[in-house]
Formats: C-alpha cells, sequence, structure tokens
C-alpha cells in the first residue's frame, strides 16, 4: 500500500498550505508521485492541491462519510508513491458529537489511514516552549504517532537552534525549519484563499513555495517517515447520480462541486455538461437535470442579475426537468441577492428566497438534512450528509420547505432549503448521503 502522511497543525494560521503546496511541488519535480488528500470539507485548498502535484486531490471527511466511502477514496493513490494530507484546523479539532467515521477531525482521518502526522508548528513568539505544545500533541492520542515536526516562521539562526533544542529535549525530530517570508502567503477572502484559477501567476508562485521548502526541508527524511496505510483495500461504491445528463454550472461564480462527487458521477456513467452562467450561457437543452453549485455568486451578482439567456434557460428546463441549487446557486434561484454594499440584484426567480450580503453573518458547520420532497432522484425521506459555510443571511424564505435540516449536535438550523415545483434548493452543500 502506498504511505503517506497528514500535514497538520496545533491550529488554523500555521501555514500549512503553503508548506503542503511546497512539499507537493518539490517531491513532484523530484519524479516523486504524489497522492495529495484534504481533511474535512474543503472546495478551495484541493484545486491548489491538484496545480501543485498534478494528481486529483479528494476531500477525507470522517464525520460526513462512512468508512467504506473513505476507504475506497483512498484507493485514489493505487500507483503513487507517496500520499500527502492535508489536515484542517488544528489536528484534533471537531465536533462533538460524531458522525458516520468520527468526529471530523484530521486526527480521525490519520488513524483511520495509518498516517504519521507531521506538524507544522508556528514558532513565532517562542522558541523552547514550542516543543511544549508538540509534545502536547504527541502525548494526547498514543494511538497516533507524530512523526516529526516543521518549523515555521524561524525569526533567525539563534531562534531556530532554540527552537530545535527544545524539540531534541522532548524526543520530536526535526524535518526543517522555515524562515520567516512575508511573501509566500496566499490572498483570501471571505471563504478562505482566493481559488487557484483565479491566480494568474499560480505556477510561479507554487514553484517559489517549493523553492523554499526544498532549501529548509529534509525531504528524504520526510519521505522515510511515511507509513503504508492501514485500512484495507475496497473499490469505490459511487452513490447513484442525479441523472444520466447534467448541466452543470462552471465558472467563477459557481465552483464548489467536490472532486469525489464528480468522480462518482462519472463512475456511475453520467455525462456531465458544463456551462457558464457568467457568460450567459443556457443550460443544455437536452439535459435532464440542471445543477448549480455554490460558489462566489455574490461577487458577480450584477452580470448574473443581467445573464437574460441563462435566467431564460433556467426556466424553459424548469418547466419540465430538475433545477437544484446548493448554497451559492440555491442563492441564484431566488428572487433577489442583495450585495455588501445594499444593493438588490435580480436573480432567476425561480424561488421566492431573498437573500442579503448586507446584513453578514457567517454560518458554518456540519448538516444533516432529511428529504420531504424528492430532489435530484432522491426521495422524500433520505437523509444526507453536509456541510454548511456562507455569510449571506435569509430577508424571505416563502417556499416549501425542502428538508428538516439540523447541525452536528442535532439541532435544527432555520437554513431548510426550500422547494417550488421543479426547483429545489439548499444552503448546504452535499457531501454524501447517509448509510
Amino acid at each position: 500500500m502506498t504511505p503517506g502522511l497528514m500535514i497538520a497543525a496545533p491550529s488554523s494560521g500555521t501555514g500549512k498550505t503553503t508548506v503542503m503546496l511546497g512539499l507537493l511541488r518539490a517531491l513532484r519535480d523530484d519524479g516523486v508521485a504524489v497522492q495529495p488528500f484534504k481533511s474535512g470539507p474543503d472546495y478551495i485548498d484541493p484545486a491548489f492541491h491538484h496545480a501543485a502535484s498534478g494528481r486529483r486531490s479528494f476531500n477525507l471527511d470522517s464525520w460526513a462519510m462512512p468508512q467504506t466511502m473513505l476507504d475506497g477514496l483512498a484507493a485514489a493513490a493505487d500507483g503513487a508513491d507517496l500520499v500527502l494530507a492535508e489536515g484542517a484546523m488544528g489536528l484534533f479539532d471537531g465536533v462533538a458529537t460524531p458522525g458516520a467515521a468520527g468526529n471530523g477531525a484530521s486526527a480521525d482521518i490519520a488513524r483511520r489511514m495509518g498516517w504519521p502526522v507531521v506538524l507544522v508548528v508556528d514558532v513565532s513568539g517562542q522558541a523552547q516552549s514550542a516543543a511544549a505544545t508538540a509534545l502536547g500533541f504527541a502525548r494526547y492520542d498514543p494511538a497516533l504517532p507524530i512523526a516529526g515536526v516543521i518549523l515555521n516562521r524561524v525569526a533567525s539562526p539563534r531562534h531556530e537552534r532554540l527552537a530545535r533544542g527544545g524539540m531534541a529535549a522532548v524526543g520530536l525530530p526535526v524535518f526543517g525549519a522555515l524562515p520567516r517570508r512575508g511573501d509566500l502567503t496566499l490572498p483570501e477572502r471571505h471563504l478562505g484563499l482566493v481559488q487557484a484559477g483565479e491566480h494568474a501567476d499560480l505556477d510561479a508562485r507554487i514553484a517559489a513555495c517549493a523553492a523554499f521548502v526544498r532549501a529548509h526541508v529534509d525531504l528524504a527524511a520526510l519521505r522515510t517517515a511515511a507509513a503504508a496505510t492501514t485500512c484495507p483495500p475496497a473499490p469505490r461504491r459511487p452513490f447513484a447520480p442525479p441523472a444520466q445528463r447534467i448541466a452543470l454550472a462552471q465558472d467563477a461564480a459557481f465552483s464548489f462541486t467536490y472532486p469525489h462527487i464528480l468522480d462518482a458521477w462519472h463512475s456511475a456513467g453520467a455525462e456531465i455538461l458544463p456551462f457558464s452562467p457568467l457568460a450567459d450561457e443556457a443550460p443544455d437543452a437536452t439535459a435532464d437535470i440542471v445543477w448549480l453549485p455554490g460558489g462566489y455568486p455574490e461577487l458577480h451578482a450584477g452580470r448574473l442579475s443581467a445573464a437574460t439567456t441563462f435566467h431564460a434557460g433556467l426556466t424553459a428546463h424548469a418547466r419540465a426537468r430538475p433545477v437544484h441549487g446548493e448554497c451559492g446557486g440555491y442563492m441564484v434561484l431566488g428572487q433577489a441577492l442583495i450585495d455588501a454594499e445594499g444593493t438588490s440584484h435580480h436573480m432567476a426567480g425561480l424561488l421566492g428566497l431573498v437573500t442579503s450580503y448586507a446584513q453578514r453573518r457567517m454560518h458554518l458547520g456540519y448538516r444533516k438534512a432529511t428529504l420531504h420532497a424528492e430532489v435530484a432522484g432522491l426521495r422524500p425521506g433520505t437523509t444526507l450528509h453536509g456541510h454548511e459555510f456562507h455569510y449571506s443571511t435569509i430577508l424571505e424564505q416563502p417556499d416549501t420547505p425542502l428538508a428538516r435540516v439540523t447541525d452536528a449536535e442535532g439541532q435544527a438550523v432555520a437554513e431548510t432549503g426550500s422547494c417550488r415545483g421543479r426547483v429545489s434548493g439548499t444552503f448546504f452543500h452535499l457531501i454524501a448521503p447517509a448509510q
């Protein structure tokens, strides 16, 4: 089985994505075939992984995905020399109530797959004390091996010596020490990093990360520390696609589609028919369903409002066949979207939903939805696992609720989604049907 490592950290903001991208490209440049994964729900990082490694990156989520699905997705590493999985938040951060296979923490995935953890430790503002933090992580779960650490944001050679000395005192290997570099950060916006496809100089940025990592990290020692997965071989079991021919919105406003879902649809024989609402394209008239994924419609609300060909195509399709939207796609199916400046933009009007970014509020977390109505071939009563992450506020949601939606602790949430005729939408992004 392919050996692997989990690249994790004590908390968010430690620079692990920069380290991950640098490792992926540096190893690829050395002729190593590296299969990337991302722990938890995240649309943006996997696209960067793909650009850095040349291999598609898949999400592994222990709260939303059953173990059989996790094991099947791990098979993406077949033919690779090494697996690198990027953690989310802090290594042990998850929800209080376990889901399908765990609580959603990166530690769940590392433990399940048998991948030792490389901890990226931000040592700014401390020296030997960083070792106490790393030692706590190493001892928190004896079943989860910490292979060692990469020191990040080192201020000087003296600072590095002190931090290394602390790690040596507690017996933790140091794979590298990265000096403080402000120029290697990737720009962010309200849902995370600016998307990979929006960087004209993305390859140069990743190459700079790779050169930086190569100069300061022992890549050979890192590879030696990797361990083969302990999960049993499992075939991928794709869940049924919503239809045979799927018109899928794909552009800068609609880009949040999980790779494992597209892979499942393709594996089941579905045909994906991409189109661009931003280019005022109508969905393929022969499609069986139109699917509008999430993304950043609020950044393009004016263009989407003026996309009359797109609107007409949606309306025509909805007369006879289903249309479904997730999060940003749901907002665009509604009556209006109010941007951050307070300007109201007319949307498709197939649902009565009105959302506002002028009244900004974060909605974040796992979601469990039990359908009240049929959606994309899924019958009423079907339970779905997903994730919600947006900053919009519902002003009007007059249509029939689509589902009973709860958070990870079983508390009902107001974002039930809605449906009208053959049109439906949700604020949560589907990760997997409950099994």
